[in-house]
């Protein structure tokens, strides 16, 4: 009955807001805008859908925060008039669409590309408050088109962008290449990347550059469709000497081979290889060649599509997209990441609810939300500290800003008669302002006798290091070095360099004489390839060309070998350690002081005086104790007075080995004496066994002594640093075992294998331990770092504790430089350190034999020691207890100290004990003497003072028993100059 009334009272009088359901806010749309029939465009927006997921990943949104929605615009509906002015039609259907995308839109992204698309997203993004981005995927050149007539813009035109990516502007390079080159008639052979419909007008650019009919023809992607296609076209003969290739890297290097098995001894034709994917050229099987490679080069600071890769990847999204992203696409994909980072962040700043929903926010996110008044797209593109893929975004004219992007331009060459010597030279740079700036004077220089190297490095104590301006300045005169000249070496910055590897090049300078340009790498990595094969790091430059050779501590691994070749190794073999925060040993010669607190230490002193106390009272008023009851232990052969001081000595004394003596007589005293037994068996038991782990645990043996101890644990976060040898090792340690479960889970859980078979293999356990399958899943958990200084820092500072993983030589130049570090185990995997160079370099055998040589003359030996044990950096650190060592006089000296403490206070004691006694025998002869004196002077008088000499005598004799029973009878001994012979120390 009363829940029936409950329930009644309920319907009429609704429960208040507190307890009212929360209301979910519709989620944030963002509006693609696309070209009806636009099937470039529908590529684009799949691209769009899988950013989106990627970022709300990486800034932990909630998929119902924000969505993407398509929205179809059609080119009849919409009229632009010569002044400017946009008309949307009679149609009311597509006038209620403009209303419903003013009103549910939080962004709009624009892809279509015709030019009343166009005007209308301008004219949306002025007369509404959402913030629209345009972006140019047909042929763009910089330049208004004729006729633009402006719209009158009012200040909310700032969230308005018309973006245009870096694979756009790179399609005008190939304009000034042609009219660089002077090239009148050539062929442009395309694959099907390149077809129309995947890339808008890129063939206006040709038709424009040429006098004459340019012959566009499709490309084969197989080798006897190529080889046929290069018969029809005669290649090679005078008719044909210039060819375009205009295709991916892999096709680029098909029909280069099919060109190559038509070639004999007639004049090989000019190849221009224009491509827009980021895989560097191999054609390994191109035994002859000459060509321009012409590509776009990222800016190598940020790994956006290595992060979205890995992410498609954990994800397992090969079913609805292709992963990894193909090279060729990777431009597009990264311009689609570049709009929704802007659109995630643009939303970011501006949304409240969006902000508290996301888990993860961008760098500097509070600081710009917080500093920026106008929070635009206009302000948030010109940041100058944005940084993207394949180049900053820069202010064209209007609201329009193009990817400041860079393009190489290679020159390769090969000869039959050199089968082992490539020639790939980095000759020229193009960028949209500049134009095409050539290196060495022109792209038509003879790059087999250019004696002028581009090396690439990365910082990495002691092999390369920074000078300070501060060391340079302040020594006037250069301090000659013991294995290499006085001459400073500097980057193309203008910094200046030192360490172990910059006396190795300025040695093999001097012995090969050649000139250099040293360049630090974009992204401070030495180099790992992804799924797609390509490489970051040095090694990655080395790879695309900009470099032709790589210097630093680069360990030697075949999966390197397989795009570069090394030199031989500069440095002995080094393995693999362990870093961690070296253990605080905390030195104390009171350290068994410190086995109990001191609030303890108070309580301890006050139970002892407080006991001793209690057994003076009981025997002071007690009637049976020996002070009250003597007569009754008069046969007893111990007799003890427990005085105050007999109470607290016999208190102390019960606490040591020697015992405490005789208990008092009295009954209560002794079950007082008793609690005090017990109480100091417990206090000296608790004591002994927390001293003696005080005094061993700074000498016990660390948890963590090999590899395998990290495997086993997960207290302690680990991770090798990130593009390194290192990481490469674990990653690939893992994948192997991930391919032997494969294997093993193929086998025994096959459903095509026989019964027989698959009962033989059920007793048969997994055989393959997954060690490196779970510490590789550790490490990307605990995060890798970017940089040693990144994993020192850890080291020494995270709150948890951290273990860098390691090249050897790194970890002990790092305890080397700082006495907090310490190496944990011994090596693992050994590998040695070369010096990287360009697969077929004319320099790799010259720099072997130079190294060699230098080795001979144990000039690199001389180097190490003025680099490892000879720096200026080292510290001299205190050594750590020996395991196996007894215990430190710095833990134990203490005690010596009290001895040495208690003899000088014995010592004390005896001092004043001695001018005590010795003034108080003074005092007393002084008083005999006197009373002698006093008796002569009496029998003199005595006669004439008879009356009063008994009077004196009786006085004098009174006085001198007085005396005898205050100094215990001093007169005997008048004529002693001992005190020992004093009676005083006589017991009655």
């Amino acid at each position: 009955m009363l829940f029936v009334s409950f329930f009644v009272l309920a319907l009429l009088f609704p429960l208040g807001d507190s307890v009212r359901s929360v209301v979910v806010p519709p989620p944030l749309s963002i509006t693609i805008l696309i070209d009806r029939f636009d099937p470039i465009a529908s590529v684009f927006v799949q691209h769009l859908n899988v950013s989106l997921l990627f970022f709300r990943d990486h800034y932990k949104i909630d998929d119902e925060m924000i969505r993407l929605d398509t929205f179809h615009v059609d080119r009849k509906s919409l009229t632009l008039h010569a002044n400017g002015t946009l008309d949307f039609g009679k149609s009311a259907i597509y006038s209620k669409k403009m209303n419903s995308l003013r009103e549910n839109s939080a962004f709009l992204i624009s892809l279509a590309q015709s030019a009343e698309a166009k005007e209308f997203v301008r004219w949306f993004a002025a007369n509404s408050s959402v913030a629209a981005i345009q972006a140019e995927l047909s042929s763009w050149n910089g330049v208004p088109p004729k006729g633009h007539l402006p719209m009158p813009f009012d200040h909310s035109v700032d969230n308005f962008l018309h973006l245009v990516p870096a694979f756009v502007v790179f399609d005008n390079i190939l304009y000034q290449l042609i009219r660089h080159l002077n090239i009148s008639e050539f062929i442009v052979l395309y694959d099907k990347h390149f077809d129309e419909k995947v890339e808008y007008e890129w063939r206006k650019l040709f038709s424009a550059a040429s006098k004459k009919a340019v012959l566009f023809e499709p490309m084969f992607t197989k080798m006897s469709d190529a080889t046929e296609h290069v018969k029809q076209l005669d290649v090679g003969s005078k008719s044909v000497k210039n060819i375009f290739i205009v295709a991916s890297t892999k096709n680029a290097e098909l029909y280069m081979q099919a060109a190559i098995l038509q070639f004999e001894a007639r004049h090989f034709p000019n190849f221009i290889v224009f491509t827009k994917d980021t895989l560097g050229l191999k054609c390994e099987d191109c035994v002859s060649a000459s060509l321009f490679w012409v590509r776009i080069m990222p800016n190598g600071r940020v790994a956006t599509l290595r992060n979205f890769n890995e992410f498609l990847r954990q994800e397992e999204m090969e079913m609805d997209y292709k992963v990894p992203v193909p090279t060729f696409s990777e431009t597009q994909v990264s311009f689609c990441l570049d709009i929704i980072n802007i659109t995630t962040r643009y939303l970011l700043m501006t949304n409240d609810l969006l902000v508290k929903k996301a888990k993860k926010l961008p760098k500097n996110f509070w600081n710009e939300r917080n500093s920026t008044k106008e929070k635009t797209l206009t302000k948030m593109i010109s940041n100058p500290r944005e940084e993207f893929e394949f180049g900053r975004y820069k202010h064209n004219h209007g609201k329009e800003f193009y990817q400041a992007m860079i393009g190489m331009i290679l020159k390769v060459e090969r000869r039959i008669e050199e089968p082992d010597v490539d020639y790939y030279k980095y000759v020229a740079n193009w960028t949209l302002e500049k134009g095409i700036w050539p290196l060495y004077g022109n792209l038509n220089v003879d790059v087999q006798h250019l004696n002028h190297y581009r090396i690439v490095t990365i910082i990495h104590e002691p092999y390369i290091q920074l000078v300070s301006e501060n060391a340079t300045q302040s020594s006037g005169i250069e301090k000659p070095r013991p294995c290499a000249s006085t001459k400073p070496v500097f980057l193309n910055t203008g910094q200046r360099v030192e360490g172990y590897c910059i006396d190795l090049l300025t040695m093999l300078t001097e012995s090969l004489n050649f000139t250099f340009e040293l360049y630090l790498v974009e992204d401070g990595l030495f180099g790992s390839f992804d799924e797609n094969g390509n490489w970051d790091g040095m090694i990655g430059d080395l790879v695309l060309g900009k470099a032709e050779l790589a210097l630093g501590p680069i360990s030697v691994l075949a999966e390197r070998e397989n795009d570069i070749d090394f030199t031989v190794p500069f440095y002995d073999l080094v393995g693999l350690g362990i870093l961690m925060k070296r253990s605080d040993v905390e030195y104390s010669m009171f350290k068994f002081l410190k086995v109990l607190e001191w609030p303890v230490w108070m309580c301890i002193l006050g139970a002892y005086l407080f006991t001793s106390t209690l057994l003076w009272v009981f025997d002071r008023f007690s009637p049976y104790s020996y002070r009250n009851n003597s007569e009754r232990y008069a046969e007893d052969e111990e007799k003890r007075n427990f005085t105050f001081k007999e109470c607290l000595w016999f208190c102390m004394t019960s606490l040591t080995p020697q015992g405490g003596g005789e208990a008092p007589k009295n009954v209560s005293g002794r079950l007082v004496a008793a609690t005090w037994w017990l109480f100091g068996f417990i206090i000296i038991a608790s004591y002994t066994a927390n001293l003696a782990a005080f005094l061993t645990v700074s000498r016990m043996e660390q948890t963590i002594n090999e590899l395998d101890d990290l495997a086993k644990q997960y207290k302690i976060e680990y991770a090798p640093l990130k593009g390194g040898s290192t990481e490469t090792y674990f990653r690939r340690m893992a994948e192997i075992e991930e391919d032997f479960y494969n294997i093993w889970k193929n086998m025994s859980l096959s459903e095509s294998a026989e019964t027989s078979s698959r009962a033989k293999l059920a007793v048969w356990d997994y055989p393959i331990s997954d060690k490196f399958t779970n510490m590789w899943r550790f490490m990307q958990e605990s995060k890798l770092p970017l940089s040693v200084e990144e994993a020192i820092d850890r080291v020494l500072n995270s709150e948890k504790e951290f273990a860098f993983i390691a090249d050897a030589m790194e970890i002990k130049y790092a305890i080397l430089t700082n006495c907090q570090l310490q190496q944990i185990g011994t090596e693992f995997s050994r590998k040695p350190y070369a010096i990287a160079v360009q697969t077929g370099h004319v320099l790799k055998e010259p720099l072997s034999q130079a190294i060699l040589r230098l080795q001979n003359e144990r000039k690199l030996e001389t180097c190490k020691e003025r680099w490892w044990h000879q720096n200026e950096r080292r510290k001299d650190c205190p050594n750590l207890e020996d395991d196996s060592s007894g215990i430190s006089i710095r833990n134990i000296g203490g005690v010596f100290i009290v001895i040495l403490a208690g003899i000088g206070i014995s010592m004390t004691m005896l001092l004043i004990e001695y001018i005590y006694y010795s003034r108080k025998f003074k005092s007393s002869s002084a008083a005999a003497e006197e009373n002698e004196k006093g008796k002569k002077l009496s029998d003199e008088n005595g006669q004439q003072n008879g009356s009063d000499l008994g009077v004196i005598r009786k006085m004098g004799k009174r006085e001198l028993e007085t005396d005898n029973v205050q100094h215990r009878r001093p007169a005997e001994h008048r004529h002693s100059a001992s005190i020992f012979n004093n009676p005083a120390f006589n017991v009655d």
